[in-house]
């Protein structure tokens, strides 16, 4: 079975280094967990109290996620990271300390939860600042406000926006002083303290970092860094942070010299993906191999084979299919045979579909 290798060592490393490096800003900070899918192996292995110790709150955007972390650690404060569903009203309050909100008939339904449990219920409420995802809109704000305020169970603790997520908008320093500029009308308008300024992700780093972020954003939802080692704006390591924390082997259990153009009649029935090929290769062959997960674990775009004399062909449900050339190493020895293991790089949504996968051997590696 393909193996998904995970370094919870080097993991738990870059949250500590993270929580010291948002002390030394005077910020505060929630590890967001979504790409485990509350996997209570991972929250075992990593959320020690050593780890968490300087963490504000665990994020996620899952319910049975939460509720997994509650039942791992009941003592952890938990902030549900996406405007909730009506639906679930009383299982955000169940298993959410806090949660990010934007409608006010689901802040509503939450404030009714909180009464039958007896609850304070703690919200952040999001505002759109350019990226057209989750927020009140800005002309809006002061009567959203003033509504939510009302309610008997809804602790309103701060204001919210994301940026970076959907359509790549930066968080730049004016995005984010606008933001702490509404924080300061609201207070004012109000007499309400408002606690947190929640303006960062793992994409606002190098800002903290550069000292360019408003001194009122002091509340970050931090998941990629953590995890990953990088800041998702330009894709590069931030600071001393270990960026090879997951590596995923596949197994070849195929390989065979065959042609490189497909004979017969090509129909649309594919259900899997497969390269181009030019039909002047019709006499041409090459030694193809087969590896043991498909579409079902992981997307193609998703992975990235480290061997460069590797090139995809195609893949299905279940089996993906790569050409490598002539099989044959510098020195002319065979490089692959059947048994071999061949190794791929991932991208944060590639490590997020094969922890979900069934069919992947999760393997946790304590190695610094």
């Amino acid at each position: 079975m393909a193996e998904l290798i995970i370094y919870s060592e080097r993991i738990k490393d870059n949250i500590k280094k993270l929580s010291d490096f948002f002390e030394e800003n005077h910020i505060e900070w929630s590890l967001v967990t979504k790409v485990f899918s509350g996997d209570k192996t991972f929250l075992k292995a990593i959320l020690t109290s050593d780890v968490t110790e300087k963490i504000n709150s665990i994020g996620d955007s899952r319910l049975t996620s939460l509720r997994n972390l509650r039942e791992v650690n009941p003592d952890l404060r938990t902030i549900y990271i996406k405007p909730p569903a009506n639906i679930y009203a009383d299982d955000v309050v169940e298993y959410a300390d806090i949660s990010l909100n934007s409608s006010l008939s689901t802040i509503e339904s939450l404030n009714e939860a909180a009464k039958k449990k007896n609850k304070i219920h703690k919200i952040i409420i999001m505002i759109e600042m350019g990226e057209l995802r989750e927020g009140v809109k800005r002309d809006d704000i002061l009567g959203f406000y003033e509504k939510v305020f009302n309610l008997s169970n809804i602790e309103v603790i701060g204001i919210g926006s994301n940026l970076g997520c959907m359509y790549g908008v930066e968080p730049t320093y004016d995005k984010l002083l606008q933001l702490s500029l509404y924080k300061e009308l609201i207070s004012a308008k109000f007499n309400k303290d408002l606690k947190y300024v929640s303006g960062g992700t793992s994409i606002t780093l190098p800002l903290v970092e550069n000292k360019v972020v408003p001194k009122d954003i002091n509340h970050f939802r931090i998941g990629e860094a953590a995890f990953f080692g990088v800041s998702p704006l330009e894709n590069k390591r931030f600071k001393d942070l270990h960026t090879e924390t997951f590596e995923f082997y596949a197994n070849v259990i195929e390989l065979e010299k065959k042609k490189i153009v497909p004979d017969g009649i090509i129909s649309e029935a594919s259900i899997g993906h497969t390269s181009e090929y030019d039909e002047n290769d019709v006499q041409e062959t090459s030694y193809k191999a087969i590896l043991d997960f498909g579409l079902l674990d992981v997307d193609k775009d998703d992975i990235e084979v480290e061997d460069k004399d590797i090139s995809f062909v195609g893949i299905t449900s279940d089996m993906l299919v790569i050409d490598v050339g002539l099989n044959k190493n510098e020195s002319g020895k065979t490089k692959y045979k059947v048994g071999d293991k061949v190794k791929f790089k991932l991208s944060y949504m590639g490590v997020a579909r094969l922890l979900i996968s069934k069919f992947i051997d999760k393997v946790y590696v304590k190695d610094i």
